[in-house]
């Protein structure tokens, strides 16, 4: 069963570096261009998420796959610096989304397959529909919020630190709801 909290949590949590990047894409373009070229980005990453993960399925049992919820527990003590060259020319809509794809993509890979990995294909479309909704809905939201001076410094202050809390509680429900702490546990 899809849990739409660990969802929200998953997307909003994976996604906080990019929210930054956010404000100045909405800047430089129209609302429209970074809504759908983030859009896009996301629906991409899912997509390739869930069939690398069913493709795993084909091979492991799910319990075994709940160690894949090391990934994103990983992702939050590594420091990795993204820097994304400027993209001068071409749609603005492509240059949002390769900027996602560029700054992103290692990221939401790592941490939406252990998350999606054991989901129907019926839950995958319902995900991509909510994901799809949450990503319309946070870059309004940011819109709105471009401008106050003082959003962009508690971002700046304590978004790092906020989105490796999230990846650890990620990892952990991974490793709880794939069956894997039981079956530890049963071997002990």
């Amino acid at each position: 069963m899809m849990h739409y909290g660990v969802l929200a949590l998953t997307f909003l949590s994976v996604n906080l570096d990019f929210f930054l990047m956010l404000v100045f894409l909405l800047k430089k373009y129209r609302l429209w261009q970074v809504l759908l070229g983030y859009l896009f980005g996301n629906l991409i990453l899912l997509t390739a998420s869930f069939f690398v993960g069913k493709a795993l399925t084909l091979f492991l049992p799910e319990w075994l796959l709940g160690f894949l919820g090391v990934l994103p527990i990983w992702l939050a003590f590594h420091d990795d610096d993204d820097d994304t060259a400027d993209r001068a020319g071409g749609s603005p809509v492509i240059n949002v989304l390769v900027t996602y794809l560029a700054v992103c993509a290692g990221c939401n890979l790592s941490i939406f397959l252990p998350v999606l990995v054991g989901e129907s294909m019926v839950h995958f479309v319902m995900t991509l529909g909510f994901i799809g909704i949450l990503t319309m809905l946070v870059v309004l939201i940011i819109n709105q919020v471009a401008e106050i001076k003082t959003v962009q410094k508690q971002i700046a202050a304590h978004g790092e630190r906020l989105m490796k809390i999230c990846y650890v509680v990620i990892g952990l429900y991974v490793f709880w709801d794939s069956g894997l702490i039981s079956h530890l546990i049963a071997f002990l």
